[in-house]
């Protein structure tokens, strides 16, 4: 067969497609620009979804502060974000999926009784992970990959009780406590310090997860003589509780930790928050102008109050960057390893919006409030001093 005489326009038609094939198989071989990989993984769902959410929130907005600024060590960051459904189990599936996805750090998660499970598939791979949750064990198991973005309760509740004991003057308790994970950690944290300030425990009143409907412990609650009541639940407990608590005229002030007076608290509980008071290790209502400045700016991004869940995944954003850029290099072994006994003050690395310290164990120290709630709004009564 003979070949055909193609036309000069044919024959610029070919060459224009050999052109491009080329071009395209070229870009092909370029690399990419590499991304610094985090797994946010979080309570987008069930009953943790609100603390969730917030923090989320909180890691997105530092993350794209810092690419906005050039990115960690001039790479941007990537996230990608797993709901763990506030299921231990299927949030250490979700740090298994992240690890295999090659992240260099975990955020997340927020409820205690999922990172008690999913912290050792992290510190099985070497991946350090930045938690939200508060119970006292998460420190105690020697994982050096765990660090805290928020003290945890052995930390808070001694600070609180003091208040309780030399300002207010209790000397007779009632509790209320969420019997979880996050609930033990916090009564047994309570116990301990109500005996070393010689409190009397009047009622003892655990409570389930999850649970809705809070009239028979209310109703306890009031046949009770006491001083006070500490009450230990998350959020949206809390909120149920505070409401419940108002249908029936408690009167006794109900004192506890960020979980009864933080910002979802109040949003839920309306009118019923006010009055409720307690000892927070961050509050968007300080007067600190770096604090100030974050939720002006959360507030105009994601059109709500952040609690300090969001600050929590905020600050957390911003120690990944600055502690890799300490060490030089975007390395996990390498961050985990440059958290251990570290301090970050406000002036070198500005996103932490307060100096902050980690011990050997992952263990946060820094400086906390105690607040009342009042027309819906914290408001600082004293601010407690590290411990």
């Amino acid at each position: 067969m003979k070949n055909r005489i193609r036309t000069r326009e044919e024959r610029n038609a070919m060459i224009r497609t050999l052109t491009a094939t080329a071009a395209a198989l070229a870009l092909t071989t370029v690399p990419a620009l590499a991304e610094l990989k985090i797994g946010s993984i979080v309570e987008l769902s069930g009953p943790g979804a609100a603390a969730g959410t917030n923090f989320r929130d909180g890691v997105r907005m530092g993350f794209e502060e810092i690419n906005a600024d050039g990115g960690v060590l001039g790479e941007p960051v990537a996230i990608t974000e797993y709901d763990s459904q506030t299921d231990p189990q299927v949030s250490r599936a979700m740090v298994q999926k992240a690890i295999d996805d090659g992240v260099v750090a975990i955020t997340g998660t927020v409820f205690s009784s999922s990172t008690v499970v999913n912290m050792l598939v992290a510190k099985q791979a070497g991946i350090p992970q930045f938690t939200g949750s508060e119970a006292p064990s998460i420190t105690g198991m020697g994982n050096p990959y765990i660090f805290r973005t928020a003290f945890g309760s052995q930390k808070g509740v001694p600070k609180m009780a003091k208040y309780m004991a030399e300002e207010m003057g209790v000397k007779k308790v009632a509790v209320v406590w969420a019997n979880t994970e996050f609930g033990k950690g916090g009564h047994e944290s309570f116990l301990k310090e109500a005996e070393a300030h010689g409190f009397e425990i009047v009622a003892d009143l655990p409570t389930e997860q999850a649970q809705t409907d809070f009239s028979a412990d209310v109703v306890k609650l009031k046949g009770i003589q006491a001083d006070a009541a500490f009450v230990y639940l998350t959020e949206e407990e809390s909120a149920r509780f505070l409401r419940e608590a108002r249908k029936q005229g408690v009167t006794l002030p109900l004192v506890g930790e960020t979980t009864l007076i933080g910002h979802k608290v109040i949003e839920l509980a309306g009118d019923a928050a006010n009055g409720a008071m307690g000892h927070v290790g961050l509050t968007p209502d300080a007067n600190i102008p770096a604090m100030t400045e974050m939720v002006e700016k959360f507030k105009a991004k994601f059109n709500y109050t952040p609690d300090h869940n969001a600050i929590k995944g905020y600050t957390a954003a911003y120690t990944l960057k600055c502690v890799a850029e300490m060490v030089g290099e975007a390395d996990s072994q390498a961050i985990a390893d440059k958290m251990h006994g570290l301090t970050l003050t406000v002036a070198e690395c500005p996103g932490v919006l307060m100096d902050v310290s980690w011990d050997e164990t992952g263990e946060m120290s820094r400086e906390s409030f105690f607040v009342e709630v009042q027309d819906g709004k914290q408001v600082v009564k004293a601010i407690l001093p590290p411990n």
